[in-house]
């Protein structure tokens, strides 16, 4: 009888973590942006806006440990916005995985953002999906003007002394493998779909002489690196591609460059480890807003100097089919949660 008065406690204290376990919001699907320019709706669009906007993520939900406030919709649609860069993108999904209102245990996360576009593999507002996400930061660089004169680069992967010395290091973050599986069942759900195409995008493709970039925008499959330094050139290009190969063990085709997506991918392994995210069930979706060299005749920097956020062509048309494609993923997830909450496409 004595310990009935230090059982009660404990009893509430079960009730108590019980009852908030059943008052966590599910979330199904988590859309991941990485910046917006003023507003969330009504003015010039972001990542973020036209998702706001077309998938009614009306509801507010205040997020003060991460960049920007969360969104929802009522059908388990969650919005977040990382801020540019890798730390950023770290900090904020670490908070919003371990943030206690929400459910997120079966949840989706779409990471749907612009990119540069490499024009061997593709056009301005084209669409890729990868499957490896390689990170462009982590290793060691000398100034270009001081490499020995066989080096290709300055680049050297960490540890090592040499570009692209074998084998490889320890992975400490270096490369992401996503569910094969759910990205080939992504890209058959989105292949067909016709994206945007516009006279200034029409106009800058045919400046180019790759095949791929003188297309109309189409969706593909294709790896993302991922790096804070926003690089441009042909020679950049050259060593993107050589560096995704390295890492991916040649399995990898480096198509787009973005700022944001290791970060990201370093915070869910952590949430994965910790049971409050499935790593399997993230998707990471690039679309070309600009080549991620110039067009014949002008100097890289010009061209960097062309890419000014919502200056140049192919900006509002990447936007649009960040969208247009990954909408119908999420869309599918959402609205068909009895299938999919306990089973991931394509396994």
């Amino acid at each position: 009888m004595r310990l009935f008065p230090l059982a009660m406690p404990l009893l509430a204290l079960c009730l108590s973590t019980a009852q908030a376990a059943e008052r966590k919001i599910p979330v199904r699907v988590v859309v991941v942006a990485m910046f917006e320019r003023g507003a969330d709706t009504g003015d010039d669009p972001g990542e973020f806006q036209y998702w706001v906007e077309r998938e009614k993520l009306d509801r507010v939900l205040p997020f003060p440990q991460g960049y920007r406030d969360l969104r929802m919709n009522s059908e388990g649609v969650l919005g977040v916005v990382t801020g540019i860069g890798t730390a950023k993108a770290a900090a904020t999904i670490m908070a919003l995985g371990l943030d206690p209102r929400f459910d997120l245990s079966h949840a989706y996360w779409v990471v749907a953002g612009i990119a540069g576009i490499d024009p061997a593999d593709g056009s301005l507002g084209s669409a890729a999906w990868a499957e490896w996400v390689v990170d462009g930061d982590l290793g060691h660089e000398i100034d270009a003007r001081e490499i020995p004169a066989a080096w290709k680069t300055g680049y050297v992967p960490l540890r090592k002394s040499v570009p692209y010395e074998l084998p490889l290091a320890p992975d400490e973050g270096q490369a992401y493998h996503l569910n094969p599986a759910l990205v080939d069942w992504a890209y058959r759900l989105t292949r067909d779909i016709k994206l945007q195409d516009t006279e200034g995008i029409k106009e800058r493709r045919e400046q180019f002489q790759q095949p791929n970039a003188r297309r109309p925008p189409f969706v593909m499959k294709g790896d993302t690196l991922s790096s804070m330094t926003f690089w441009h050139g042909e020679l950049m290009d050259e060593w993107a591609n050589q560096w995704v190969q390295y890492y991916t063990g040649g399995k990898g085709n480096f198509v787009t460059t973005g700022m944001e997506d290791t970060g990201t991918l370093q915070a869910l392994t952590f949430l994965n480890h910790a049971g409050r995210a499935d790593l399997r069930r993230v998707l990471v979706l690039r679309t070309a807003s600009n080549y991620d060299q110039p067009r014949p005749g002008i100097s890289a920097a010009e061209s960097l100097a062309e890419t000014k956020i919502g200056k140049y062509s192919g900006f509002l048309p990447a936007l649009d089919s960040a969208w247009r494609v990954g909408h119908v993923v999420v869309e599918e997830l959402a609205r068909n949660w009895t299938k999919y909450k306990t089973r991931t496409p394509g396994e």
